[in-house]
């Protein structure tokens, strides 16, 4: 079967030039090599999808828009054994992925693309709906936007009176191990878009979401001003790497 049309190579490079030293081209195209390679990858994805590929060659299909005319087999390898797997390497922090030889400006890009785009097809699936009918689906969401995060990040989830999701605010972002959150800010923003209720969901980087003094601490301050106002902390969320945490489930409100 011929590839789809779709799978062949386009070259769009997003800046001015590759970032890492290319291969040597005859008479302007690729070494035979590299583009029976790469027909090979994009053969394999088009007939079995991403579950026929390890995660280093679906990483290379993304690699292959950024750096049109070189091996980026390496480069592949190079960055999962940096981060540890395909979706820590979408989500690493941008400093630490220009750290990696070889990855410039343009592999970013495409990178980020791809994680631009995860998060909105899981946030479509939540937004707007009573989250007490999609709880999995926004716990999804929460791992796609948060686990693989290196930084802790305080997310706010705001529901109106039939717990529909109205709006999805990230307030904070912080250190590895902790993040700066005012209850009287959240409050605030809360009167502002006329809310009910609300959920507070941030990353825990180390993995366990077993949540900290400061964490219990400021949980309650929160829903003690929210209570004043009316309204309902239904949850908060800690998202480790592999594990949840509810507040609410776990008896903390």
């Amino acid at each position: 079967m011929s590839p789809n049309p779709a799978f062949h190579e386009q070259p769009l490079p997003l800046f001015g030039e590759d970032e890492a030293v290319a291969q040597p081209l005859v008479q302007g195209r690729l070494p035979s090599y590299i583009r029976d390679h790469r027909k090979r990858l994009r053969a394999r994805f088009q007939e079995g999808g991403a579950q026929a590929m390890p995660d280093y060659e679906l990483l290379e299909l993304v690699l292959f828009r950024a750096l049109a005319r070189q091996d980026v087999k390496p480069l592949a390898h190079s960055l999962i054994a940096t981060f540890g797997d395909f979706n820590r390497v979408i989500t690493a922090p941008v400093a630490r992925l220009l750290a990696v030889p070889g990855v410039g400006d343009s592999v970013v890009q495409e990178l980020k693309i791809i994680e631009a785009a995860a998060q909105r097809l899981t946030r479509v699936r939540v937004m707007y709906r009573p989250v007490l009918s999609s709880w999995d689906a926004l716990l999804d969401y929460c791992r796609s936007a948060m686990a693989h995060h290196e930084i802790e990040q305080f997310r706010v989830l705001f529901l109106d009176r039939k717990n529909t999701l109205i709006a999805d605010e990230q307030q904070a972002r912080g250190t590895v191990d902790h993040v700066p959150v005012y209850p009287r800010e959240v409050a605030k923003r809360a009167l502002e878009l006329n809310a009910s209720a609300l959920i507070l969901v941030h990353n825990h980087p180390s993995g366990d979401p077993t949540p900290s003094d400061s964490d219990l601490l400021m949980t309650g301050q929160i829903r003690d001003a929210l209570e004043v106002l009316g309204m309902v902390l239904h949850d908060h969320l800690i998202i480790g790497k592999g594990r949840d945490l509810s507040f609410r489930s776990e008896g903390y409100l």
